[in-house]
């Protein structure tokens, strides 16, 4: 699990056969958990300035090639007790979106992200959703796209810096959105218990 919060922007050195090879200054452990891009792999050697994991072929097939080179963001996993100040990230992505406009203000920049129209209803206005592994929140939603804005800060310490209108993103939804709307779809049981039945046995305790 992770909190959507970037360590550190690590720099690729080599995506061949499956393995990842990061240049980086955070030293983890072999079995380690890592966020690369908001997309969780393991650990699977040190290297002398950096090390490497494994990404499987499930995933390489969802992930575009572009997204494990040049730099990427890492992060690694929670531990016991640490602070949770971004949002819960399983490191699992739902989609790859696309940033199909870019509209620069004083105080920040607004991003809006196009995604298959099935993933809209897992995206909350004011509700949490990490891009490229970034804890986010979605100011506006449409049919098939969304608004971000994201302040200078984390403009300069990100991967956003780099976008531009046709770049592609790793998308992971609100954990908690995908369980409810997975939850509603199969509310009735043989029994016809529904969310007003769920809620009134809830309100009895």
């Amino acid at each position: 699990m992770f909190t959507g919060l970037i360590r550190e922007m690590a720099t690729v050195e080599s995506f061949q056969n499956g393995e990842l090879k990061l240049k980086a200054k955070f030293k983890p452990k072999i079995g380690d958990s890592i966020a690369v891009n908001g997309v969780c792999l393991t650990v699977t050697k040190l290297n002398q300035n950096g090390f490497s994991l494994k990404v499987a072929k499930e995933t390489a097939q969802i992930v575009p090639p572009q997204k494990f080179a040049n730099q990427v963001h890492i992060e690694p996993a929670m531990q016991m007790g640490d602070r949770l100040e971004g949002h819960i990230v399983q490191g699992h992505i739902d989609c790859i979106g696309e940033i199909v406009d870019i509209k620069k203000f004083k105080d920040g920049v607004d991003y809006y992200i196009k995604v298959p129209k099935e993933q809209i209803k897992f995206i909350v206005p004011k509700g949490s959703i990490a891009i490229d592994g970034v804890s986010l929140t979605v100011n506006e939603v449409f049919n098939n796209s969304f608004r971000l804005t994201i302040i200078p800060h984390t403009i300069e310490n990100t991967l956003f810096k780099t976008y531009k209108i046709g770049s592609k993103v790793n998308i992971e939804t609100d954990m908690f959105a995908r369980y409810i709307a997975h939850f509603l779809s199969h509310s009735k049981d043989k029994n016809g218990m529904g969310w007003g039945e769920i809620d009134a046995i809830s309100m009895s305790y």
